[in-house]
Parts: C-alpha cells; structure tokens; sequence
C-alpha cells in the first residue's frame, strides 16, 4: 500500500507567460520596429481612457512583465519605471471624457492609442495590438485577442496605460471629493453609486453612460416638476 511518503509529486502550474513571438514574426514580415498597444479604462464611469505603446528592448527585458491585471499595484508601478528606463520607446495617450461622450467608448479608445503610438521617440512600422478591432493607427496593424497575456509588448504597454489612468484618477479624487475615485478608479462600486446618489455626478463621469445619464435625467426631470409646482 502506498503512503504519502512515496506517492507521486502535484506538478506546479505552468501557466504560460507573455512572451517576443509575435513581434518576432512582425518583425520579420514587416522589416522594421513592433509596438505593442493596449488600453486601460473602456468600463469605468468616470474619468478617461488611457493607452500605451512600447517597443521593447530584445537585449534588455524587465523581469516579470504580464498583463497588468495579474500584477499587484506596487508590482505595476515598479515595472513602469522598468519599462520607460530600458524599452527603445514608450509613449501613453488619453482621450478625455468629453471625447468619450463626444464619440463614444470605442473611437475614443482608438484615438487615445493613436495619441500614444504617436508619442513613441522611433516611429513603429507595426503594431500589436489587444483585441479584435482594427483601430486607426499611423502603422500596420495585427489585432491580437487576450494579447496581453500572450505578447510582451503588448503586457508592458497595458501596464503604461493602467499606471498612467491610475494617477488621473488620484487627481481627479482630490479635485472632486466625496466619489471614491482614488479607490475603485471610477469603476462601478457600492461607494461609488452612493455617493452619485448623494452628490450626483462631477464633469469626471462619461455622462453618455446608462448610469450617469439616468441620473442626470432624473435631476432634470425633478427640476422640471419643482418650478411646475411653483
């Protein structure tokens, strides 16, 4: 009879990491740099949505660049000081919440990730980027899903996006106190309903969102039955 002495060992995980194949294979195709793209911010309720582009030194990787979502805050933040020291370019881009509610979520997102190709310092000829939609960049284009978690430059970029977001939102909390921002980062969360409930919203939330634009129509609507009344 077997005893746990001599039973076989649990292998440990071997979840795969973000890697250079994909821009390799760009690399090669196309004959010249790769970036990788990605966003942070499409979901939340307030604030802008940010985008990095990076083109990643071969010879000089951070260690454990992966999607930003795997990655503690303290983790992300020492990798961005990483990513800007050692890649061969980095550059992030916003789009406002004006130009959200101006042209909605997804051209926004497009124009926030051509702001940040544009930055880089060495004009890419291509790029990786996150997700499934061609979006209007100055370079060729190879839509990558869950590229974040399969390319390297991709990861680093959405790191640039969700860091450089983060700090918006610590500013917007102190300029609009009261919402949480600093917190949940404009994300939907029980603070956050409750305090719009109490305070209503600040020219910080995408007022072409369901939530916002309920409650703004709310308030008219009140506005409108109180001087009726009067």
């Amino acid at each position: 009879m077997k005893t746990a002495r001599n039973a076989p060992a649990i292998a440990r995980s071997t979840r795969a990491w973000p890697t250079l194949a994909l821009e390799i294979l760009l690399i090669e195709s196309t004959g010249g740099p790769v970036c990788g793209v990605d966003e942070a911010g499409r979901g939340p309720w307030a604030g802008p949505v940010s985008a990095g582009a990076v083109i990643l030194n071969p010879d000089d990787l951070p260690a454990g660049i992966n999607d930003s979502k795997a990655l503690t805050h303290a983790r992300r933040e020492a990798l961005e000081i990483e990513i800007k020291a050692r890649a061969l370019a980095w550059g992030v881009g916003f789009a406002s919440v004006e130009e959200i509610d101006r042209q909605n979520i997804l051209h926004a997102t497009g124009l926030a990730m051509r702001r940040a190709v544009e930055a880089l310092a060495i004009p890419p000829l291509a790029a990786l980027v996150d997700g499934n939609y061609r979006f209007n960049l100055p370079c060729a284009i190879q839509t990558v899903i869950k590229g974040d978690s399969l390319s390297l430059s991709i990861a680093a970029a959405s790191i640039l996006a969700k860091t450089a977001r983060d700090r918006v939102m610590v500013e917007l909390d102190a300029e609009y106190p009261g919402y949480g921002f600093a917190g949940h980062k404009g994300y939907n969360a029980p603070i956050h309903s409750a305090a719009l409930k109490a305070l209503g919203p600040c020219p910080a939330h995408r007022r072409s969102w369901a939530p916002i634009r309920a409650l703004l129509e709310a308030g008219d609507q009140a506005r409108i039955n109180s001087r009726s009344k009067g």
